[in-house]
């Protein structure tokens, strides 16, 4: 399974594809991020944003889109720029016909370093582990997308096979 995962912000819109299933290693195919001017006009900074994450798909093809649910916060100005962003990304997926899961900021950290309130460090640090990398990928929302796409893999891998078995299960029980 191929994911691309997105962190998504204005500023630092992370991308990043992993290569893996569940109990097989993960493989890092790129990782980078959509830079926007804060001080650029919104529209300019969206159209950035959906131009990158298409850019994306099209050259890394992703089987689907793990991307980072919205959650509240204390900021408003950043719960705006990070739903604005998200609805970008679910806009580019739609579009092109690819599934997107999201998956909570405590989900991604208890995934990747087995607890929901691990520190940038502890997530960034792991990724890279998992990953097999010589050093942690920078900036933090580049290790935060690459975590966003582990996750998945590791989550949403692990749930569509227990959905196969009991789809496959379903249909012989409807054939006796």
């Amino acid at each position: 399974m191929r994911v691309l995962g997105i962190d998504p912000r204005l500023t630092r819109c992370g991308l990043g594809v992993v290569d893996g299933s569940v109990g097989r290693p993960l493989r890092m195919v790129a990782v980078d991020v959509v830079r926007t001017a804060p001080d650029a006009p919104l529209g300019e900074r969206l159209a950035a944003v959906h131009a990158g994450i298409d850019r994306w798909i099209e050259e890394h093809a992703p089987d689907v889109v793990a991307l980072e649910r919205v959650f509240s916060q204390h900021n408003v100005k950043t719960v705006m720029g990070t739903a604005q962003a998200s609805g970008i990304a679910l806009l580019v997926a739609a579009r092109r016909g690819l599934p997107v899961a999201l998956h909570t900021p405590s989900e991604v950290k208890a995934a990747v370093t087995g607890s929901g309130r691990a520190d940038k460090a502890q997530v960034g640090a792991m990724v890279a582990r998992l990953l097999r990398l010589t050093e942690v990928p920078r900036p933090a929302d580049s290790a935060d997308a690459l975590a966003l796409a582990i996750c998945h893999i590791w989550r949403g891998g692990a749930t569509a096979k227990i959905q196969a078995a009991l789809a496959a299960q379903a249909a012989g029980k409807g054939r006796a």
